[in-house]
């Protein structure tokens, strides 16, 4: 077989709204302070003085690759408690995936159920329940730079219902976000203040429950179906997101 990584490395180089910190401790730094701590005191005892290197993150649970739990949507799913991270059955994240490219549309192009619809047509496939349905738009490749979240398409409301509506309980994009960039729905909103502008897609989760995977990488690497993707989320008391190492698996 063959594993393709699909996900961004944790960084504080990645250029977002919630950015993540990392103090490195090496290994002469760490013989003074963690080794000291874990060896009962005793921070002169190691060879050359190297002790046990490690790092110290203060990081958001939507960093780098990550699948987003219904509680982050709403407080409440189809009127009961929506389930966090820690939550969600395994079975979900180890399924059959299908990759539609958008690459061929805009940054901030938002995509209907024709849309998805048409994408499935032009590579002969038809979903079937738990597909995990992977959206590449190549935002990824633009990770490091100032407007990174702003570079990808983006699903409608309808779209996630209807993805939900064929038995889909995982997607996932290699954008920022599932839904279209936040400064175009901000200035959706202002032009003409109504319900249903902001966070559409994400509100979906209001009255179905589905997780989605937010900031794939290398999807452009893939066919556009015939392998299994993995995305177990990190188990996080109550959260409402996990980092997941995403690979995609393929037969060879």
């Amino acid at each position: 077989m063959r594993i393709i990584d699909l996900s961004v490395t944790i960084s504080d180089k990645v250029k977002e709204p919630f950015p993540t910190a990392i103090n490195y401790e090496d290994h002469k730094k760490g013989a003074k302070t963690m080794g000291k701590i874990l060896f009962d005191g005793l921070g002169d005892v190691f060879p050359d003085g190297n002790g046990p290197a490690g790092e110290f993150l203060t990081v958001n649970s939507h960093a780098g690759t990550h699948v987003d739990a219904p509680y982050h949507y709403y407080p409440t799913c189809n009127g009961e408690p929506s389930r966090t991270i820690d939550e969600m059955p395994l079975d979900w994240f180890f399924r059959d995936g299908v990759v539609l490219d958008f690459t061929d549309k805009p940054a901030g192009f938002m995509f209907e159920p024709n849309d998805l619809k048409e994408k499935l047509a032009a590579i002969k496939y038809t979903l079937k329940p738990y597909d995990i349905v992977l959206i590449r738009c190549d935002a990824s490749k633009h990770l490091h730079e100032k407007d990174f979240t702003s570079r990808h398409v983006g699903a409608s409301a309808k779209a996630t219902h209807w993805l939900i509506d064929q038995g889909i309980k995982v997607m996932g994009t290699d954008g920022w976000s599932w839904d279209i960039p936040l400064h175009l729905q901000a200035k959706d909103y202002r032009s003409n203040p109504r319900p249903g502008i902001i966070w559409q897609a994400h509100y979906v989760g209001i009255e179905k429950e589905y997780c989605q995977i937010e900031k794939l990488a290398n999807l452009d690497k893939l066919p556009p179906f015939g392998f299994k993707v993995a995305c177990f989320p990190a188990k996080i008391e109550k959260a409402s997101a996990g980092w997941t190492r995403a690979v995609a698996i393929l037969d060879e």
